[in-house]
């Protein structure tokens, strides 16, 4: 499991004075950067490869309020991972000081492509670090049809 310690700042409150949602996002995504930085996943390496990380869906669910200077610990495991590593899914939590649990947060996506801008699978390189990344007990292998059991579909306007 990967950790990651953070203290509330004033910009991560809202108006009720606790931890606003957007910045439970920013402390994941900081936690995602670190982790796959010291994993082999650094911002140059992939820009050599020409590859990033996209994220498709994140679905938080909050149980406990945090507030201004409390300590938060945000960690990481892989929940998930397709054969050629082109999709996986992480589960976020969110711990107090006390080692309280806060919240929880499963985020799935895919690596794509920088230039030509669609999904790609990782190098054989790359898949063989994917595979020593800490797996959840809810680890699952993913399929393309795992990223669509959400039935979300784009609607356009017109």
């Amino acid at each position: 499991m990967y950790k990651k310690d953070f203290e509330i700042r004033w910009s991560d409150v809202d108006a009720n004075g606790h931890l606003a949602n957007s910045a439970y996002l920013n402390f994941m995504s900081h936690t995602r950067v670190g982790f796959l930085n010291e994993n082999g996943f650094s911002m140059k390496q992939l820009i050599d490869y020409g590859i990033g990380p996209v994220v498709f869906s994140e679905q938080i669910h909050y149980f406990k309020e945090s507030f201004l200077g409390q300590t938060l610990t945000v960690t990481l495991t892989v929940s998930g991972l397709s054969d050629d590593g082109m999709f996986f899914k992480f589960e976020h939590n969110f711990y107090n000081q006390k080692g309280k649990h806060l919240a929880t947060c499963d985020i799935s996506g895919a690596w794509i492509d920088l230039k030509t801008r669609s999904l790609t699978s990782l190098p054989e390189q790359l898949v063989s670090l994917v595979l020593k990344f800490p797996q959840s007990s809810k680890f699952k292998v993913l399929t393309k049809e795992d990223t669509r059991l959400s039935g979300k579909k784009p609607q356009d306007l017109v």
